[in-house]
């Protein structure tokens, strides 16, 4: 049973950020961001306990060929990305969006 990613706002900004960055750097770099990260979302989608718990109830997964970590929380009947964060951010940074 797959269950429905939803984006927090703070995760959407996370993303169009990221992607404006790599599209910058090089034309067509920032949808590829996307679709990793979209890859990611149906991967936790279909397999929410895949990744461990990091902060009260707070999973994260790194994402595939970017250095970039979405942090998750597992609900009964959606899963809620909080944010999409460097690798190399301060591990804390993204504690603010957990509420």
């Amino acid at each position: 049973m797959s269950l429905p990613v939803i984006l927090s706002p703070g995760a959407e900004a996370d993303l169009a950020a990221v992607r404006q960055w790599y599209e910058r750097l090089r034309e067509g770099l920032g949808d590829k961001f996307l679709d990793c990260a979209d890859g990611e979302f149906e991967r936790i989608s279909g397999m929410p306990e895949m990744y461990g718990v990091v902060y009260r109830g707070v999973r994260r997964c790194m994402l595939h060929r970017f250095p970039y970590v979405v942090y998750y929380r597992v609900r009964a009947e959606r899963i809620d990305v909080l944010g999409v964060f460097h690798a190399r951010q301060h591990p804390r940074s993204w504690r603010s969006r957990v509420q």
